[in-house]
């Protein structure tokens, strides 16, 4: 009566994956409004000739794509830079709170022993 037995899907495959569709997806956005924006900008220079404004076309959208690229570099530096951060509070929250809660063990303790003795 039932069916084949189905695995769960790896989670860790599935969102890196999906990161890379997205990554890919946006970058291709981000080519396209380049190249839009560089038609945009040649599109009032009338008096170029078809193979300049093709070069300048050419030229503004690389200089975009590579303006984009380091951007995204940066930003991913800082994320990269800021998660390292943030474990090591978390880390140190953990050490906090487990020094806390066996320090309140330790006086229950001792008071229980001291009730105890009473």
């Amino acid at each position: 009566m039932s069916g084949p037995a189905r695995r769960p899907p790896i989670q860790g495959a599935d969102d890196a994956l999906a990161n890379q569709v997205e990554g890919y997806l946006l970058w291709q956005a981000r080519i396209a409004e380049a190249e839009q924006r560089a038609r945009e900008f040649t599109g009032p220079l009338e008096w170029l000739t078809t193979a300049q404004r093709e070069e300048i076309e050419r030229r503004y959208t690389a200089d975009s794509l590579a303006r984009a690229r380091t951007d995204l570099e940066r930003i991913a530096a800082r994320c990269v830079s800021l998660r390292a951060e943030y474990e090591h509070r978390y880390q140190d929250l953990k050490r906090r709170c487990l020094a806390v809660t066996l320090a309140v063990c330790a006086l229950c303790a001792a008071l229980a022993g001291l009730a105890l003795l009473v």
